[in-house]
C-alpha cells in the first residue's frame, strides 16, 4: 500500500509520543500492574491520535482504517505490549460498533470524550465460559420498563479497573444464539458494578479484570444499533481488532531481531562471536523474513479493508501468523541471549511474556484456522460444489 506524507506524520507522532511518554515509564508501570490510562490517553486524545478513523463531528478526523493502521505500526516501539494493547482497545476494539451503529445521540455522550482522552473504553465480551466462543456468552439484559436489566459477568476485560464505560456483549432475547445478542453502553460507575482484578503473566502494565452485574440497570437508548444485531456487529469489529494487532506487532518484532543482532556481535562464546555461528545468522535472517511477509500481508489487507472488501480470511490470516510469529520470535532470540534473557527486566523476556496472549486474545489460534477452512470450504462435510 503506498502511504501519504500524512500516514509519515501519524507515525512520527505518535513514536515521539511512546519513546517520551510510555517507554521511560514502563518498569514502574509493569511493576504496579497498572498505567495512568486517563493520563497518558488525555495526551494522546490532545494529539488527535484517538479518533483518527471516526467522523470530525464527534471530535475525529474523519480518516480512513490505513491511518489506525499506520498509528497501531508505529505503538510497536514501545517497549512493552501492554500499554499499546490497552491504546488499541481505546481505538479499535470498543469504540467501532458505536461510531458506526451508535444513535447520534449516544456518540456524543459517549464516543467524543473517548475520542478526546476524557473517557476510558473497555470492551465486555469474552466470558469465564466463552471466549472465543462468542456466541456461548450467558450475560443478560433483559428489558424492564425503559432499562435494560444486566446480569452475568466479565472475563479478562482489559482497562477495566480503570474504564468509564464498557462496550457490552449480552443476551437479549431467546433466539438463535447469532441473532439474540446486542451491543449496551454500560456507564462503569452503574451501581451493581464490581471488578475483580486479575494477575496475568505478561501485559502486567494494563489492568484487567473480571466484571459482574448484578441487576444493573441501564436506559435502552444506550442500545447500540439494532436489538439483536450485536454478534454481528462484534464480528465486524474483529476485522478491526486483528488488523490492528497484526500492525502492532511488526515493528516491534523487527526491534526484537535488531536488538539480538546487536547482542550477539558483541556476546562471544568459545573464541567468537555468538552472530558469526551460522546457525544464528541464518536463522535470524529467516526471523526477518517472515517478518516482511507479515508485513506484506497485514498491508494488503489493511488496502483491501479501506477499498470496501470484506477482509474476514486475510484479517484471520494476518492475526494467526502474528500469533505464531511473536512465540517463534520471541523464543529464538532468547536462546541466543542465553541466561541474559531468561532475567525478568530483559526487553527478550518482556516480549516473550507479553507476545503469548496473540495466540488468545481477541480469537484464538484455532478459530483463525476455522475461519480460514470455512472460507476455503476445507471444512469437514462442506461442499464447495
Amino acid at each position: 500500500m503506498q502511504l501519504s506524507p500524512e500516514h509519515t506524520q501519524i507515525a512520527d507522532t505518535v513514536s515521539r509520543f511512546i519513546l517520551k511518554e510510555v517507554n521511560p515509564f514502563v518498569p514502574e508501570w509493569e511493576k504496579a500492574e497498572i498505567f495512568p490510562a486517563h493520563e497518558v490517553f488525555k495526551k494522546l486524545g490532545q494529539l488527535g491520535m484517538l479518533g483518527l478513523k471516526y467522523p470530525v463531528e464527534y471530535g475525529g478526523a474523519g480518516l480512513d482504517f490505513s491511518y489506525s493502521a499506520v498509528m497501531a505500526e508505529a505503538l510497536g516501539v514501545c517497549s512493552c505490549g501492554a500499554v499499546p494493547m490497552a491504546i488499541g482497545v481505546q481505538t479499535d476494539m470498543a469504540t467501532p460498533a458505536l461510531a458506526r451503529f451508535g444513535s447520534d445521540e449516544l456518540r456524543k455522550e459517549y464516543l467524543t470524550p473517548t475520542i478526546a482522552g476524557d473517557y476510558v473504553a473497555c470492551l465486555g465480551v469474552s466470558e469465564a465460559s466463552g471466549g472465543s466462543d462468542v456466541a456461548a456468552i450467558k450475560t443478560t439484559a433483559r428489558k424492564d420498563g425503559g432499562d435494560y436489566v444486566i446480569n452475568g459477568s466479565k472475563m479478562w476485560i482489559t482497562n477495566s479497573l480503570q474504564a468509564d464505560w464498557c462496550c457490552l456483549l449480552a443476551n437479549t432475547g431467546e433466539g438463535p444464539a447469532h441473532k439474540n445478542k446486542s451491543l449496551i453502553v454500560v456507564p462503569m460507575d452503574t451501581p451493581g458494578i464490581s471488578r475483580q482484578k486479575i494477575h496475568k503473566i505478561g501485559m502486567h502494565a494494563s489492568d484487567t479484570a473480571q466484571l459482574f452485574f448484578d441487576n444493573v440497570r441501564v436506559p435502552q437508548r444506550n442500545l447500540i444499533g439494532a436489538e439483536g444485531a450485536g454478534f454481528t456487529y462484534q464480528m465486524l469489529q474483529f476485522q478491526e481488532e486483528r488488523l490492528w494487532a497484526a500492525a502492532s506487532s511488526l515493528k516491534g518484532f523487527d526491534r526484537l531481531i535488531d536488538l539480538t543482532i546487536d547482542y550477539t556481535r558483541q556476546r562471544k562464546a568459545f573464541g567468537k562471536r555468538v552472530l558469526d555461528n551460522q546457525v544464528v545468522h541464518f536463522r535470524l535472517a529467516e526471523l526477518r523474513t517472515e517478518v516482511e511477509a507479515l508485513r506484506a500481508l497485514t498491508w494488503n489487507a489493511v488496502e483491501a479493508y479501506v477499498g470496501g472488501q470484506d477482509v474476514t480470511k486475510l484479517a484471520s490470516m494476518a492475526k494467526l501468523k502474528c500469533g505464531r510469529l511473536a512465540r517463534e520470535i520471541a523464543d529464538s532470540c532468547l536462546q541466543y541471549w542465553g541466561g541474559m534473557g531468561f532475567t525478568a527486566d530483559n526487553p527478550i523476556a518482556q516480549a516473550y511474556r507479553d507476545g503469548r496472549l496473540t495466540s488468545i486474545g481477541g480469537g484464538a489460534d484455532e478459530v483463525m484456522l476455522g475461519i480460514i477452512c470455512k472460507l476455503e470450504g476445507t471444512l469437514p462435510g462442506q461442499n464447495t460444489g
